[in-house]
């Protein structure tokens, strides 16, 4: 495809082919992960070595699906949807707090006929989406410097609020981690957009205070953070699988002790394919795996700036810079919490951890990235 002047739009051409490669790349290789590192799991709990990949393919048909089908969807439908999604998600989030379902002590998911799906992964997609509609809406005055009123109210209280209110009913569930990523995601796409810094900083510091009140004086999450200073300490209690996972990590070597040849996946952590697997992924592959996985997020996320550099409006911008940013931190913090460079959150990997609903909605939101990717002003 010919290279397009910086001042035009694309306008219905291909979608981008790198992104989408590096997309296919890391739903493939998380796809292995999850069967090698799941396969011992499964076989003691339902006698099926290939239970999760099974479900997994299942969920990945439909991701791919969803994926393809937002890809071919314009830009227009997703701003004029934006609206009711949000509110839609905020309902879900309510009944999640009325009728959800019980899983490992905490309520966060909701039951609807044999599936089952987690509101506040939603509301991390509509969350950026409402942020991206807000922003494209009201530009000039979020963005005033000149006056200091107009820029209180539109550059921060309002996009503050926006994101406050999912927040605070994730809060609710006591579901720290995607506290955090909803914040981060929520923060950065607020100052990406432009807005007055000052007013960010005292907000910013404001809720940083509130989540370490949060991480400091609950029991549930004091107690993590006990565990995280001294994990030897409670070897038999909350910092097991920490020091399972290190030491996964660092017999793995540099090559690793082969694709299935690890040890740790038989039941010496609780569901393996899910939080754990990156260790899981150094010990059976090593250095070299663990750097081919992180190198692959690390394309994908510096692709996905691109497109979202180059995207023909605002909306589409921002849409691309959020979920590319949701990718970027869920990344980072699952690995710092398997090194056990921030305490255990709980928190998933992109592609990799075990998860239907979950997967489902990361694809559909690569397909959003691809479908403005065919109108960007990049070379494809």
């Amino acid at each position: 495809m010919r290279r397009l002047k910086l001042g035009s739009a694309a306008k219905g051409g291909r979608c981008d082919r790198l992104f989408l490669i590096l997309t296919l790349l890391l739903v493939a290789y998380g796809t292995v992960m999850v069967f090698t590192s799941g396969s011992a799991y499964a076989l003691f709990r339902y006698g099926d070595a290939f239970y999760f990949v099974k479900r997994q393919t299942i969920w990945l048909v439909l991701g791919l699906a969803a994926m393809l089908l937002a890809s071919q969807i314009k830009m227009d439908f997703f701003k004029k949807a934006t609206l009711p999604a949000y509110f839609f998600t905020i309902l879900l989030l309510v009944l999640v707090l009325v009728i959800g379902l019980v899983g490992n002590g905490a309520k966060r998911w909701i039951s609807v006929g044999p599936i089952t799906i987690q509101p506040s992964e939603i509301a991390k997609l509509t969350m950026v989406m409402m942020l991206a509609l807000y922003f494209s809406s009201f530009e000039s005055a979020a963005t005033e410097q000149k006056s200091g009123r107009r820029s209180l109210v539109y550059g921060t209280l309002i996009p503050f609020s926006i994101m406050l209110l999912p927040i605070l009913l994730v809060m609710l569930q006591k579901h720290l981690s995607c506290i955090i990523i909803l914040g981060t995601i929520g923060l950065i796409l607020i100052v990406l957009a432009g807005v007055n810094l000052k007013y960010i900083s005292v907000l910013t510091a404001l809720g940083a205070t509130g989540v370490a009140y949060i991480a400091l004086f609950t029991d549930y999450t004091k107690e993590r953070i006990t565990v995280w200073q001294n994990p030897e300490a409670y070897k038999l209690t909350g910092g097991w699988q920490t020091l399972q996972g290190l030491m996964a990590i660092g017999s793995g070597g540099i090559f690793g002790k082969g694709l299935g040849g690890g040890e740790l996946k038989h039941c010496y952590v609780s569901e393996p394919a899910n939080d754990m697997i990156f260790a899981i992924l150094c010990e059976e592959l090593g250095l070299i795996g663990g750097a081919a996985a992180i190198a692959l997020f690390a394309a994908l996320v510096l692709r996905g700036y691109t497109i979202a550099l180059r995207a023909p409006d605002t909306y589409s911008r921002l849409i691309v810079l959020g979920i590319t940013t949701k990718v970027a931190v869920q990344t980072l913090l699952n690995i710092a919490v398997v090194t056990n460079t921030i305490p255990n959150t709980g928190i998933s990997l992109p592609f990799f951890s075990y998860g239907g609903s979950s997967l489902v909605m990361l694809l559909f939101e690569m397909g959003i990235i691809l479908s403005v990717s065919r109108r960007s002003k990049i070379q494809k």
